[in-house]
């Protein structure tokens, strides 16, 4: 018997939660790991957001495909799929919390660890990741007795807003997604950093003064605003708390949030089209945005952000 990591998400959780609990479904990249999967194997069940073990699936059948909507109502992406059996399926308030210290001390891959670390999270990024036996069969007893004894880890509040569901209305479907929240609270803009300023933050200053020179008002991610504002010497008066544009509420608080992601762009000041941004990204939330990038439209609000990730 071996044990592999199955992730859920807080709304797959939810949607195996109503489901018959007999399928676990993977998408398509994951094929070649799930081959060599065989049945009386295990499944040791991990959400993400709350870093919370919730489930114990021994496995029947598989892997196979079958494209019928399960997880979701329409185009479900979770093809690769068990047939399993739950030994264990948690109320979200009685799953194992990650930091509780007899997990965390109970698994080789956190326990040498400082608890705010986050050298442990390569092993739960992606599913069907193998465990080590010992700790494959430490979850598998630790789970069993949780079943038993029922003992609750009441959820905190910023547990609560990472389980929070967000909806954005899209033209064909509404499309659920999640909306991060700061983990610290924001730098004061005026307070100096003691790091070397990177480049990239040079080039976003100087950017900065280029867009107030041509009249335009400044937006910058708050994760740099404290490094660009170092750099370039603003009286405040360009600077914008929040983006102009005429999107809903999630949107736009998912593209603060996320602003590291995205290039800079300019942006119309009237209705809000926006020579916009990570289009991977952001396209999905609102295909309202118009992606190209062009120069005679530098126009209004200047929207500035690093280089997204490659």
């Amino acid at each position: 018997m071996a044990y592999y990591i199955d992730l859920f998400s807080p709304e797959t959780y939810e949607a195996f939660g109503r489901s018959t609990q007999d399928i676990s479904g993977f998408r398509m990249r994951h094929k070649g790991m799930a081959d060599r999967i065989k049945s009386g194997d295990m499944f040791a069940c991990y959400v993400t957001r709350v870093s919370r073990w919730c489930g114990l699936l021994e496995i029947l059948e598989g892997p196979f495909i079958d494209n019928k909507p399960i997880f979701l109502p329409e185009n479900d992406p979770f093809v690769v799929r068990f047939r399993v059996r739950p030994m264990v399926w948690l109320p979200m308030d009685q799953a194992l919390p990650i930091h509780n210290d007899k997990v965390w001390n109970g698994l080789s891959f956190t326990r040498a660890l400082e608890k705010g670390s986050i050298g442990w999270t390569g092993k739960v990024r992606g599913s069907l990741v193998k465990l080590d036996d010992k700790d494959g069969k430490f979850l598998a007893d630790a789970l069993t007795s949780q079943a038993n004894s029922h003992q609750v880890y009441a959820l905190d509040e910023a547990e609560r807003k990472k389980l929070a569901t967000h909806t954005v209305n899209r033209p064909d479907k509404v499309v659920t997604v999640s909306v991060p929240e700061d983990a610290a609270p924001t730098e004061d803009v005026s307070a100096p950093q003691e790091a070397e300023t990177r480049e990239s933050i040079r080039i976003q200053s100087l950017i900065a003064q280029i867009g107030a020179r041509m009249g335009m008002s400044i937006w910058i991610p708050r994760a740099d605003r404290g490094g660009v504002l170092k750099e370039w010497k603003n009286d405040g008066q360009l600077l914008l708390e929040r983006l102009p544009l005429n999107y809903d509420d999630t949107t736009l608080r998912t593209i603060e949030h996320r602003g590291r992601k995205f290039r800079v762009a300019s942006c119309k000041d009237t209705f809000g089209s926006a020579g916009l941004v990570y289009r991977r990204f952001v396209g999905r939330l609102s295909p309202r945005v118009v992606y190209p990038f062009n120069a005679s439209g530098l126009r209004g609000t200047y929207v500035l952000g690093s280089h997204p990730s490659r």
